[in-house]
């Protein structure tokens, strides 16, 4: 496929800042509900939501059979207002300390996953704090890029410098073709859901580049 990304492109994508190769896939159906927005960006959300997994292969589902939801996206205008959410620290161990550590580093977003035994993604957490930044994009593109975000365990530094997404000529949002290619590759039944082993990159290499 033209413009595919390299082995080590695909590697760095899964590289811990700290070190480490991680890729962890969903192992279960996505169960998104979102929270703190009107009825029209909540449609964008889940719209965002359905459209990668359409793209991956994955599924959703109306309901988790153990958490009910199990893809949780909050909206606010303040961290603090994290803290006010009834039983959220009891899902989220140091939710205080993180929010803390948040507001002093001036993040607008942060996204908290759980893991299955086999180490298989069970639920994620999507934080955004609707600075002046995120208040810039259109509804669209921040539904994408934070689904994106959510569909793979990315390195943490994964999209700092690119972003997954980019504009057709009529201003469409949509994914980078190496971006929505790699997804697919990923959700491969063939390849393991959960690695640490950075091989694994050239396993997705190969099935992106066998892609039409």
């Amino acid at each position: 496929m033209s413009g595919a990304l390299t082995p080590e492109q695909i590697e760095a994508l899964f590289t811990r800042s700290a070190g480490g190769f991680l890729f962890a896939r969903w192992g279960k159906p996505i169960v998104p509900v979102v929270f703190g927005v009107e009825d029209k960006t909540l449609e964008v959300v889940k719209g965002a939501f359905e459209a990668v997994c359409v793209l991956s292969g994955h599924k959703m589902a109306e309901t988790d059979p153990e958490l009910g939801a199990n893809c949780m996206v909050f909206f606010f205008r303040d961290w603090q207002e994290v803290l006010d959410l009834p039983d959220l620290g009891r899902m989220i161990d140091g939710l205080e300390p993180l929010v803390a550590r948040l507001r002093r580093e001036g993040a607008n977003q942060y996204r908290h996953f759980r893991f299955d035994p086999d180490g298989s993604i069970k639920a994620a957490f999507v934080f955004l704090c609707m600075d002046e930044a995120l208040q810039a994009m259109d509804a669209e593109a921040l539904a994408l890029t934070q689904v994106v975000q959510t569909a793979l365990l990315w390195s943490d530094t994964a999209f700092r410098e690119t972003s997954p997404l980019g504009r057709l000529p009529s201003g469409t949002v949509i994914l980078r073709p190496e971006i929505a290619g790699l997804l697919r590759a990923a959700y491969d039944r063939m390849l393991p859901p959960v690695s640490r082993d950075a091989a694994t990159a050239l396993r997705l290499y190969a099935r992106l580049v066998a892609q039409p």
